[in-house]
């Protein structure tokens, strides 16, 4: 079974850079499952009902979120009603939404997890990832998932290695979001867990992790914090991974990367 996992999108820009190459993605390389982080895909960061709806209207199957999944407010019903929205589960419970949820795809059931990671996301209170994998692996297992995927939205890459060697030979494929810049490692851990530390993201090339590199710049280089974000215009990526998994296995045969314009 072949499962794209789609980096997180910027904002409007980067939602139709979705709608423009995702159906073709879909078709040229058989895709039969997409999960798109969509945390961002509202303009100014976090996700609104109409950035989702707008991405699961382009093909997501489940849409995963981040440390801004709930930043608007206006999310939170949504994310309670649609049970393939989810923000990461290890996030307080008395939160809206959950990090879990199970697609029927008639000849396999796949179980989607969303974790956040600790390390540099310290405000978030966050329980621990590995902690909460474990519970959801085997919640996923009940539930009968013969395909387990994992999106760990963290900021240290060595947190989503530690968390992705943990992991090898429970989950399918391991995938993490959140730094918006792809890695060059994606691989089949030892056990037979898909990995790649980050997809990458989807909206504009020229910025900085989809900002306006102008505003970064005067941030880092002049300390100016009172300039709000705004995303960069000009030509867009679409980062991601595919993961040709075994669905009687549930282990991954192959990974392949995807950075297309």
């Amino acid at each position: 079974m072949r499962i794209l996992a789609i980096g997180d999108v910027c904002g409007s820009i980067g939602c139709n850079t979705v709608r423009r190459l995702l159906p073709k993605v879909k078709k040229d390389y058989n895709i039969d499952f997409t999960v798109i982080n969509g945390e961002n895909s509202a303009d100014g960061n976090g996700i609104t009902p109409s950035s989702a709806e707008m991405l699961f209207a382009c093909g997501a199957d489940v849409i995963t979120g981040g440390n801004h999944s709930l930043r608007r407010k206006e999310i939170c019903s949504l994310m309670e009603e649609n049970y393939f929205l989810l923000r990461p589960d290890n996030l307080p419970e008395e939160l809206s939404g959950s990090g879990y949820c199970l697609v029927d795809c008639g000849f396999a059931s796949i179980a989607v997890i969303n974790l956040s990671g600790t390390v540099y996301l310290d405000s978030l209170n966050a329980s621990s990832p590995f902690t909460k994998a474990d519970a959801l692996i085997e919640h996923a297992k009940e539930d009968g998932a013969k395909i387990i995927l994992v999106d760990f939205h963290a900021e240290a890459t060595s947190e989503k290695r530690a968390l992705g060697i943990y992991l090898d030979g429970k989950a399918s494929a391991v995938f993490g979001t959140h730094t918006h810049v792809q890695t060059n490692d994606a691989q089949i851990l030892p056990n037979g867990t898909g990995y790649i530390t980050d997809l990458g993201m989807t909206g504009p090339i020229q910025s900085v992790l989809g900002v306006k590199s102008s505003i970064i710049i005067s941030r880092l280089k002049d300390k100016n914090t009172t300039e709000k974000f705004v995303l960069a215009d000009g030509e867009c990526m679409l980062n991601g991974c595919i993961f040709d998994i075994d669905p009687v296995s549930g282990l991954t045969k192959s990974v392949e990367l995807i950075n297309l314009k």
